[in-house]
This record gives structure tokens, sequence and C-alpha cells, in this order.
């Protein structure tokens, strides 16, 4: 043996050895809780796990949601003798709009969003003020806001929550450092809210006032505002609160219904439906596609109580699933904050946070019996082409952010580059390898045929003399050169 076959045997003995666990009688199969927890210890320090966390989550639950819709919507468009997918097919479109939408807000630079707060405020709110204009405004279930055209109805509102909580990123920051006197404290940010806020009463709107009401709550407590001021805030709006409730007769019937669960009629009918498919579902749920209150007996089933269809055909395991994505993009928002190290994109984090996981608390409370009826829908999931399309592009705003996570560019930019090398490591194509065996076959038969021919002139080429005087390093070059037919120039030039 010799001696680089001793290292190749070594090298090889290490290779194997490299990877054996070496179990012993408590742990045979090695620490693997502690190469667990290292790993996800690992994963989650990961500057970029917000960045690819908020991807994660937002397919899983608009994928829920198409899945839902579909479900929810089917039975009911068959009988007005649609198709059973126009409820997936319109969904499907938005949700296509809302990726391009996503893809485009994901590109651009905080920057961007910090220069152009002020326009985005006030085209939204131009949008909000056309569902006033007669012809042009559409009304539902009493509420006046939204818009119809083409056949096509528009929700403004959904769009000016987003402007509002880049907005109140963009103003706070600036104002930060003198949000303790009252003047800068009041103007322009009171103005403004009351205005978005007004505009949205206006139409009767309380539950998406409410909402955007949250969203102006978490922006300011983020922003830093002291307490005083944060709740005297809060005391004004309650009283503003109490004052449109009671000022309402439907408003005050369904808080009559839900402390009392006295009803007059069919009040309650909608709750206690979501209720009953709740209860239906039990543990592990009817199976998909499989509800009964989809067949009319509940009202809204694939907007504001999809989470009750979700709970009849998913049962508690369904519910607490959905919750759980919920939970985790809290999770991940909040990370975001703590790491973010600009106030403007900490504090319009926050509002978009306070907006998207209010409004689903709040939806889910409601189908539960946890709050009284209020119509908002579940973000990401509820049938509804402008929710959909605000809650994308304020996802699409919340992963521009996360690229500019400290370390977070660097750590996307080496996946990217280890992905773009995995991909690049393909095996040769056939035909670019079989092109040197093949002619080196067709030499080889050719030099036979050469030394059996009768024409040849003895066995120069194999004498020992030549093998002694020809080195193999040359005979092999000297091989290479006859058949690349560039052996005799050299030759001419020596003699």
């Amino acid at each position: 043996m010799t001696i680089e076959d001793t290292r190749r045997g070594s090298r090889a003995d290490a290779r194997r050895s490299a990877g054996v666990v070496r179990p012993d009688e408590d742990q045979p199969l090695g620490n693997i809780g502690g190469r667990v927890r290292e790993g996800v210890g690992g994963w989650l320090k990961s500057p970029a796990l917000d960045f690819y966390g908020l991807i994660v989550i937002g397919t899983l639950m608009i994928g829920v949601g198409l899945v839902m819709v579909l479900s929810s919507s089917s039975v009911g468009n068959i009988s007005r003798g649609a198709s059973g997918f126009a409820g997936l097919i319109r969904q499907g479109t938005f949700a296509g709009m809302g990726l391009v939408a996503l893809v485009a807000a994901a590109l651009l630079r905080p920057g961007f969003y910090r220069r152009a707060a002020w326009p985005l405020l006030g085209l939204g709110l131009a949008l909000q003020c056309l569902v006033f204009v007669p012809g042009l405004g559409w009304a539902v279930d009493g509420n006046q806001n939204w818009i119809r055209i083409g056949g096509q109805t528009l929700q403004p509102s959904e769009f000016l929550k987003l402007a509002l909580a880049v907005w109140l990123g963009a103003l706070l920051a600036t104002k930060r450092p003198l949000l303790h006197r009252p003047f800068h404290l009041l103007v322009p940010m009171v103005p403004g809210v009351v205005l978005a806020l007004g505009l949205v009463m206006l139409g009767r709107d309380l539950g998406t006032m409410l909402i955007m009401a949250m969203l102006v709550a978490g922006a300011v407590w983020v922003a830093g505002i002291p307490r005083r001021w944060f709740l005297a805030a809060g005391a004004v709006g309650l009283v503003g609160i109490a004052v449109l409730t009671v000022t309402s007769a439907n408003r005050m019937a369904r808080i009559t219904n839900w402390l009392h669960g006295i009803c007059e009629g069919d009040s309650c009918y909608q709750s206690d439906q979501g209720l009953m498919g709740l209860a239906e579902g039990g543990w592990w749920g009817v199976g998909l596609g499989q509800s009964r209150q989809k067949w009319g007996r509940l009202p809204a089933a694939e907007d504001d109580y999809i989470f009750a269809i979700i709970g009849e055909e998913l049962g508690l395991i369904g519910t607490l699933g959905v919750l759980l994505l919920f939970t985790v993009l809290a999770l991940l928002m909040f990370r975001m904050i703590t790491r973010l190290d600009d106030h403007f994109m900490q504090i319009t984090v926050a509002g978009i946070s306070a907006w998207l996981l209010g409004q689903a608390f709040v939806n889910m409370m409601v189908v539960t019996g946890l709050l009284p009826v209020i119509g908002v829908p579940l973000p990401f999931i509820s049938s509804g082409g402008s929710a959909l399309l605000a809650s994308m592009a304020a996802l699409g705003v919340l992963i521009s952010f996360a690229r500019r996570e400290p370390g977070a560019a660097e750590a996307i930019g080496a996946r990217v580059t280890s992905v773009r090398r995995s991909i690049s490591v393909l095996p040769a194509r056939r035909e670019k390898t079989a092109a040197p065996a093949a002619s080196g076959r067709g030499a080889t038969r050719s030099g036979a045929a050469k030394a059996k021919s009768p024409t040849s002139k003895g066995p120069t080429s194999k004498g020992p003399t030549s093998k002694r005087s020809t080195p193999k390093r040359s005979a092999s070059s000297s091989s290479r050169t006859r058949r690349s037919g560039r052996g005799s120039a050299p030759s001419s030039r020596r003699s």
C-alpha cells in the first residue's frame, strides 16, 4: 500500500466517523432536545426572522381565506344561478391585485412612505368624501361607507386606515422631542385624526371608526406621549362613543340584546346562528364544505361571520389555528417594534398592528358572543376586495420595514446567494460528457486498426526504447497534440 492510499483511507475514516452519534443507555439517539433547542434558538435570533415570518403568515392567512370563502359562498352563489366558484374567482382576483400591491409596497423604501405621508392622507380623505356624492356613494345596511363604480363597490375607509397609520408615523416621529408640549401634541394631529374619523362616522359606520381609533391609540402609545394626555384622550373618546351609541336606536338595541339576552323579533338571529355554527363544529368540525349554516341560515356567512363557518367545518382546532396565526403575526410585529431603530417605522408598525390585530380581535369576539354585533371583517380571511387589498398593502409595508432591521439585509442577501449557488450546481448535460468519451474510443479504435493493418511500418511506437526515452506526461501531451492536428508545426520549427 502506498502513502497516497494510506492518506485516502484516513480521510474516508474521518468522514465516516464525523456524523456518528455515540448512543448511551439514557439517550440512545443522542441529545436530540439540545440540538433542537440550539436550532430553534438560532432561528429565533435570526435578523431576517420577521421578513420571512411575515411572508409565511400572510401566505397562510390568504390561503385559508380563499378556501373558506369558496366553502361559505358556494351554496349562495348556486342558489342565485351563478357558479359555485364565483366567490373564489372574485376573491382570487382581488388577491392577485393585492399581491401586486404587496410586492410594490415591499420594494419601496421607508423614506418614500415618510415623504408621501401627507399626500397619502389627502388621497384617503378625498376617497372617503366620495361616499357622500349622489349617484356614487352606496349604502349597505344603513352605513354610507361605499362607492359604486361600474358595478364594483369600493370601501375607501379601508385604504384610509393605511394612510392614517403612515401619516401618524411620519408626524409623531418628527414631533417626538416636542410631544410633551400641548400645542405640538394637538396640532396638527388632532385635526387630522378628527377629520378622518369624522368622515367615517358621518357614514354611520361605528365599527370602522372604532378600529381607526384603536389604530390611533396604538401609534400614539408607541410614540411616547405623556400618560396623562393618553388617558385624557381615551376618556374623551369613550364619552364620544357613548353619545353616539345612545343616540342610535339600532346600536342601543344591539347592546341591550348582548347585555340582557332579550331579543325582539329576529334581532338576535345572526348572533344566535353564529353561535350555533360554532357549537355544531365541536372539536374537529363537520368537515370542510359540510357546513349547514351556509345554506341561507347565517347572514354574511362569507363576510363578517366567516369565523363561525371555520368553527363549524374545522371545529375548535380550526378556530385555534386561525387564532394561532394572528398570535404569531402579533409576535412578529411586536418584535419589529423592538428591533427597528427608526421612530417613523416603529410608530407606523404600531398603528398597523393595532389596526389588523384589533380588527381580528373584535371580529372573533363578536362571533363568539363576547361583544355586541359590530360589522367588521376578519383581516385576510373574510370576503371583500377592499379589505383584502388594504390588508395586503399594509403587509407589504411591514415587509419593507422588516428588510431594514439591523442585519436583516445581510442575512437575506446571504440566503439568496446560497440559494443561487445551490441552483447553479446542476449535473452536466449528457451530450457534453458523452462527446469526449466517444472521441477517445474512436481514437483508440483507430490506433488499434493502424497497429493491425499490414501497411504499418513496424512497432516503432511500442518499442522498449521509446518507452524508456519518452516520459508519460510527454507521451500524453504529444498524443493530444497529434489528435488536435497541430503536431507537425513545432517539429518543423525545431528542425
